[in-house]
């Protein structure tokens, strides 16, 4: 009876554990959304690329454009990791982000997609431009439809004040967010920065997406 009354104890602290990472998870990423959406004088600035170095207070990545850049890393910031998961979650009442760029044809095309837990719901909701790639839209919006289609899951998207419907094309990374610590900030991991900008120019991490178990930050 002990045993079992021990067992029933570690495992309702367990959940707790896991329910308490997942709040602080979404609220990491809530917050780094929704200053990205913000419209504000000085925006913040997106940093993609791999870790070069890391330290308490410093992280310094390596863009993807080439030039390594240094974020302070405050007491407390967003930090997530993504696994991935199959197109076939994607199902009407699903919340997603997804950035997408637009056909000739005035469409729009996935290049990654976030699947939220349902704890996620609205965050960051809207549709706005984003900077994956020029001419490209991020939008944090409910899934009302979604059908197959010869070119890939076509999804309707709604959020307040408006709709589209984005393609998701075979092989388009989607994702959902996963628990991270900091101690998987390591040199050579790819990460994608949510970084404010300080008076003197410099850069604070608000939020850090990170690379873990092969999957990359598709954002």
């Amino acid at each position: 009876m002990k045993n079992a009354l021990r067992a029933h104890v570690l495992m309702s602290k367990s959940k707790g554990t896991l329910a308490m990472k997942l709040r602080l998870l979404l609220a990491g990423l809530a917050a780094g959304l929704m200053i990205t959406a913000a419209r504000a004088d000085t925006p913040p600035s997106h940093i993609r690329g791999t870790i070069d170095s890391v330290s308490a207070q410093t992280l310094v990545v390596a863009t993807r454009e080439g030039p390594k850049v240094s974020i302070a890393l405050p007491e407390k910031f967003g930090l997530a990791s993504l696994k991935k998961i199959e197109i076939a979650d994607i199902k009407p009442g699903s919340f997603i982000g997804t950035a997408a760029k637009p056909n000739d044809d005035g469409t729009l095309e996935a290049l990654e997609v976030l699947v939220f837990p349902e704890a996620g719901r609205g965050t960051g909701e809207g549709h706005y431009d984003w900077d994956l790639a020029p001419g490209t839209s991020m939008t944090n919006a409910n899934v009302d439809a979604a059908v197959q289609s010869n070119s890939g899951r076509e999804l309707t998207l709604s959020y307040k004040g408006g709709s589209v419907k984005v393609t998701v094309p075979p092989g388009t990374p989607v994702v959902t967010p996963a628990p991270a610590e900091r101690a998987d900030l390591k040199p050579g991991v790819p990460v994608f920065v949510v970084a404010l900008h300080n008076d003197d120019g410099s850069l604070k991490a608000a939020f850090v997406a990170v690379g873990k178990d092969g999957v990359a930050p598709p954002m």
